[in-house]
């Protein structure tokens, strides 16, 4: 799924999977066992974004909050940020890192009741939806 990202954006993406934090690389062993069966990928490039952690079927973004998302202009930037990806029509959950260190499986079922409460995002709606009229002929 493309959403206007650039080479430079994709680059630091790349980047920043091989240079995941501890808390990152916790969740995300967490996810790639695919709980209650949904699928993340991690350090997606979206738009000028690099999303932590990105669930497709639903249009979930967890972002991993460490402690400088609290600091400085981060906060500004982070609701800029969200305020662009809700406008795109995604659901963006914040995790703070320290809970992933605390209690993982909270997290993990926090995340899942998210997912399970949002819809079908709207590019598999489409691409699951009922099957296309026949044209004449049967085809």
């Amino acid at each position: 799924m493309r959403h206007g990202h650039d080479r430079a954006v994709r680059d630091r993406s790349r980047l920043l999977r091989k240079a995941m934090t501890p808390p990152e690389r916790r969740l995300w062993r967490a996810l790639r066992e695919r709980p209650s069966d949904l699928r993340f990928r991690k350090q997606h490039p979206c738009g000028p974004y690099t999303l932590d952690f990105f669930c497709p079927g639903v249009g979930l973004v967890v972002e991993v909050d460490g402690e400088g998302h609290g600091r400085g202009t981060q906060p500004v930037h982070d609701a800029r940020r969200d305020a662009w990806l809700s406008a795109q029509d995604f659901t963006v959950l914040r995790i703070p890192a320290i809970e992933l260190l605390r209690d993982l499986d909270a997290v993990i079922r926090h995340i899942v009741a998210t997912a399970g409460s949002l819809p079908l995002h709207h590019s598999l709606k489409k691409a699951n939806g009922p099957p296309p009229p026949l044209r004449e002929g049967g085809d």
